[in-house]
């Protein structure tokens, strides 16, 4: 087989096809390598027309930790989590990542603002030239991109200095390589904080709704008429014993001894208080409801037919009941008497 390769090698014609061949094969790389560093140098022109100090609202002199407490606060209102009918808000979280990416190691943001510097450089140059000369300008400036463009495809890729751009490109690709752990830490913070900020307006949302006149609580305890300790129960000793469970919003203690009503501020608080509250061992705590509480079926079929104006007139006629009730438990304790 090698004999035939020297045999058709000494053939002069096949000769000049081969070497045809390795020329194009050389050509056809260099101009692979030309087009690869181009989309590079196009990729980094994208982060040197944006300027990332003014994307995450800060002054170029921002320290680092400046830095990552404006990009916490802009990328949590752009979150695609929470922007799902948004098609834009990915797109601003990727470049609000990059930034913090660029802008928080040192190499890649003295790259950038490089060709920050360079480019604010030109915008007031070109401030100061007439229509006429701007267009000669960029004819200028496309014909030298034209010739390093050139430049890279005829001689080796280490031979070339690069360009401002090409060195932010760099920078950005050893980035991606390397993953910004920093980058990734306030990504998991972020999650975390809005995974909190989630929960915390459900539970506003089911607070909100709570209507918690409807949940009152009656107690009950022994202790004779007689009795000036009430069978051992203060309101604050009653208080102590029923926070522990959730803010209570109001306890009113009964003329009738040995009784008294409590309101809780959400139904946790009061199913909780409900199934373990046993007060002092030696006179135990009854509690039970004024009224049984609506399912959580019928609950919920019933809080998809309410407006806010429903819930709005609710907590309106909580004070003006709770008033109603404690001169009622009054009336009726002083007819008891």
């Amino acid at each position: 087989m090698q004999k035939l390769v020297n045999i058709l090698k000494s053939n002069s014609l096949f000769g000049r096809i081969l070497e045809n061949f390795k020329a194009k094969k050389l050509t056809i790389k260099t101009k692979l390598k030309k087009s690869l560093t181009y989309l590079k140098i196009m990729s980094a022109l994208k982060f040197g027309d944006t300027n990332l100090y003014e994307l995450l609202g800060i002054d170029l002199e921002a320290e680092q930790s400046d830095i990552r407490k404006a990009y916490r606060k802009k990328a949590l209102e752009c979150h695609p989590d929470k922007n799902p009918d948004n098609p834009k808000a990915a797109e601003l979280f990727h470049e609000l990542s990059k930034a913090l990416e660029i802008l928080t190691d040192a190499s890649a943001r003295a790259a950038y603002d490089k060709v920050l510097k360079a480019k604010k450089a030109a915008e007031l140059r070109n401030k100061q030239l007439d229509s006429k000369r701007q267009k000669l300008k960029a004819d200028l400036e496309q014909r030298e991109r034209d010739a390093l463009h050139k430049l890279q495809s005829t001689q080796p890729y280490a031979t070339v200095s690069k360009s401002d751009e090409e060195v932010l490109q760099d920078q950005i690709e050893r980035l991606r390589r390397e993953g910004s752990k920093l980058l990734q830490e306030e990504q998991r913070l972020m999650r975390e904080q809005l995974l909190r900020t989630i929960a915390e307006n459900q539970q506003a949302q089911i607070e909100k709704s709570f209507d918690s006149s409807a949940h009152r609580i009656k107690i009950k305890w022994k202790s004779d008429k007689k009795d000036d300790d009430n069978g051992g129960y203060t309101p604050e000793i009653l208080q102590n014993f029923l926070k522990k469970y959730g803010e209570v919003v109001a306890l009113v203690m009964s003329k009738k001894k040995g009784s008294a009503l409590v309101e809780f501020k959400t139904l946790e608080a009061a199913e909780l208080a409900l199934s373990y509250e046993k007060g002092r061992l030696a006179n135990p705590l009854h509690l039970e409801w004024v009224k049984p509480p609506i399912t959580k079926a019928a609950d919920r079929q019933m809080g998809s037919s309410l407006d806010y104006e429903d819930l709005v007139m609710r907590k309106l006629r909580q004070a003006e009941e709770r008033k109603r009730l404690i001169a009622q438990m009054q009336a009726e304790d002083e007819a008891e008497g």
